[in-house]
């Protein structure tokens, strides 16, 4: 997994590591695995590998309260008690490979399982300790997720009964990275700006999204029929993932896949005809990340060293790092940030100190005088004191002045034209580093100008750094014709006197 700093990956937000753990333990085979560690004693016997016998099995799906008339019911005790071998719920005592296996007339050998010294955290530690060992789950289930289907497998023994791997065109660390690949994506479309309410990503998206460049035109029949193919391999891997609470899986109508070779055409990819037909979009199947699944991808990605931040997670820190951050997350998230980071903290003090954090010259100063901004505009009374303080600072006037105006602060004193001049060049910077060049800001160039006589002629000599390069923004995107001429001309003039 990977992702570039500040831009790829939204900060999430996650519940609580308490609610999480309860999810954790009810997840249907975490909890089985639980189970089977609590049943296994001085009966329970295992093969080499730690599996258990064959002959244990059907004793081990009626622990579980499976329907012995269900011929998969031992595969999925089978695969409930690996998972609790892997975590360390179970501890095994393999048999000597030398055992022998019973073929001579001897009784054959097996070794023994108990319950794991960490079983007791399930009830007795920390929330953490709960998630630590669903993570170990977790990454034994992708672990079988990747591995392909067994009547593949069957297919691919050769006489001596190995697997020929060439045959199978299996290759286990490319199908980890494309699972790890696809979970990526998913929790990308989870938590960006926009994402469906509900979590919810059309199927034929998701595989879309591995096979097609974001640069790609209408894809061609030949890239439609690898997205079909993707489908077919995650349908299964998602069908694994449900029960161990990573995501919730509407899997692919089984009708559809028998009407045709090629499961999608360019409007499923695209995410339905005009997205309008729910049901229709929902036949190709649907699959969202639950709570748990954003904190365990979320998770193996911190893992691999991808940035991956979280709501919350500045709250301890100063305020120079949190305004850095927030500097970079959707507004939204970063209102959430903010408050949080002054939840826990005495406001004047607080507001002092991202008054300070708000200072300084370099590129990324005026995206942080705008979320400072954004910061205190819920601050009641008490933050006054601490904003008027600030009424002389060059950088800082401007937005004081601002503030106490909006929350009807008698005696705030005017802005000379220096000021003015200064904080419209700070506030169209700090809007273009925010989103770019939006359809808004051409409206908000327009009323930020059109006040001032004699703007242009004035604007260029302002002693900010991003002044040329706002006032060549200013020349694309004015919608005012002359007075984008007059933006051009001064940025020539700002070039001149600063290079």
């Amino acid at each position: 997994m990977s992702a570039e700093p500040h831009s790829t990956l939204p900060p999430v937000r996650l519940h609580s590591d308490a609610e999480l753990a309860r999810d954790a333990l009810v997840a249907p085979l975490f909890a089985r695995a639980v189970r089977l560690a609590r049943w296994a004693g001085p009966a329970t016997r295992v093969d080499v590998g730690g599996e258990l016998v064959a002959d244990q099995l059907p004793a081990a799906a009626e622990e579980l309260g499976l329907d012995p008339a269900d011929e998969d019911s031992p595969m999925y005790a089978g695969q409930a008690w690996r998972v609790a071998v892997d975590t360390g719920l179970v501890d095994v005592t393999e048999p000597e490979e030398d055992s022998g296996d019973g073929a001579d007339g001897a009784e054959p050998e097996y070794g023994t399982a108990a319950p794991g010294e960490d079983l007791p955290l399930l009830s007795g530690g920390a929330p953490s300790d709960v998630l630590d060992l669903w993570l170990a789950a977790l990454d034994t289930v992708l672990a079988d997720a990747a591995v392909p289907d067994l009547d593949d497998l069957v297919d691919a023994l050769d006489a001596g009964g190995e697997i020929d791997f060439d045959r199978l065109d299996w290759n286990p660390q490319r199908e980890a990275d494309f699972l790890d690949g696809v979970l990526a994506n998913l929790y990308l479309l989870s938590v960006s700006e926009g994402a469906p309410g509900d979590g919810r990503v059309p199927l034929p998206v998701l595989a879309a999204s591995m096979i097609m460049s974001d640069d790609m035109g209408d894809p061609s029949d030949a890239v439609l029929e690898q997205v079909s193919d993707a489908m077919m391999r995650l349908d299964d891997q998602f069908r694994q993932l449900e029960p161990i609470g990573l995501v919730d899986y509407h899997p692919v109508d089984e009708a559809l896949m028998a009407e045709a070779d090629d499961l999608v055409d360019a409007d499923a990819v695209a995410g339905g005809p005009g997205q309008e037909d729910d049901e229709d979009i929902t036949r190709y199947g649907m699959v969202r990340l639950t709570p748990l699944g954003l904190y365990g991808v979320r998770a193996r990605m911190l893992e691999a060293g991808v940035e991956a931040p979280a709501i919350g997670e500045l709250a301890g820190k100063g305020a120079d790092a949190l305004l850095d951050a927030v500097s970079y997350y959707p507004e939204e998230a970063a209102q959430a940030e903010i408050e949080q980071w002054l939840a826990g903290r005495e406001l004047p003090a607080a507001v002092a100190e991202l008054l300070a954090a708000a200072r300084g010259d370099d590129e990324a100063a005026p995206l942080r005088r705008l979320r400072c901004q954004q910061a205190l505009t819920p601050a009641g009374p008490e933050a006054e004191p601490a904003v008027r303080a600030v009424l002389d600072d060059p950088q800082l006037g401007g937005l004081a002045r601002v503030w106490l105006a909006e929350h009807g602060a008698a005696d705030v004193p005017a802005p000379d034209g220096a000021m003015v001049f200064w904080l419209t060049v700070d506030t169209i910077a700090a809007q273009l580093a925010a989103d770019g060049e939006t359809e808004e800001l051409p409206l908000l160039m327009r009323s930020l100008t059109e006040h001032h006589t004699g703007f242009f002629d004035a604007v260029w000599r302002v002693e900010h750094p991003a002044t040329a390069y706002v006032l060549e923004a200013m020349g694309r995107l004015h919608p005012d014709k002359k007075a984008a001429k007059e933006a051009r001309k001064a940025a020539f003039k700002a070039r001149s006197r600063r290079p």
